[in-house]
């Protein structure tokens, strides 16, 4: 009788681990770096005349933007139209994370297509990316003023993306 009962256990917890699954949005990657502190680096920029730098510690004191982004990324131009328009509007600035490319091929990309970046800091061999737990480009990380990471996008940012879920969380973080 017992025997007959293990089946049945197995089954029961399996199904119980499918309707927690099929409860969960398939788009959400949950992130351990939400609402921990962004991970320190410095990193030359993108495009300087003189060998300048970046480390996100240069932007304590601001709610920010970093778009991880590369030329070979076809999702990324998906989002650079409503990347352009974020930065025309002034709403937040944008810090470009160029992601495993060549600077030339990057320069190229943002020449042609516009740059809505008020800085492009460079990761060649995507070290940064992994500190940062980049899954794949695009990826944007909403920090707040004290260098906390706020939010995390794994995709493109859609216009949805950004009125409901991004504006809201900016206009709160900027009152803080």
């Amino acid at each position: 009788m017992k025997k007959t009962f293990i089946p049945l256990f197995i089954f029961a917890v399996l199904l119980g681990f499918l309707i927690v699954g099929l409860q969960r949005d398939p788009k959400e990657l949950p992130s351990q770096f939400v609402n921990q502190n962004a991970p320190a680096f410095q990193t030359t920029l993108l495009n300087t005349t003189t060998p300048a730098s970046f480390a996100p510690q240069d932007m304590l004191g601001k709610v920010w933007l970093m778009n991880v982004f590369a030329s070979w990324c076809t999702a990324c131009q998906i989002e650079h139209p409503l990347l352009l328009e974020i930065d025309k509007n002034k709403i937040i600035p944008i810090v470009g994370l160029n992601y495993k490319d060549k600077p030339e091929d990057a320069q190229k990309w943002l020449d042609r297509r516009g740059n809505p970046y008020q800085m492009v800091a460079v990761d060649p061999t995507g070290k940064i990316g992994i500190d940062y737990g980049v899954y794949g480009v695009p990826e944007s990380y909403l920090i707040d003023k004290k260098g906390v990471i706020r939010d995390k996008i794994v995709g493109p940012i859609t216009p949805n993306i950004w009125n409901d879920r991004l504006l809201v969380q900016i206009e709160k973080l900027s009152k803080e």
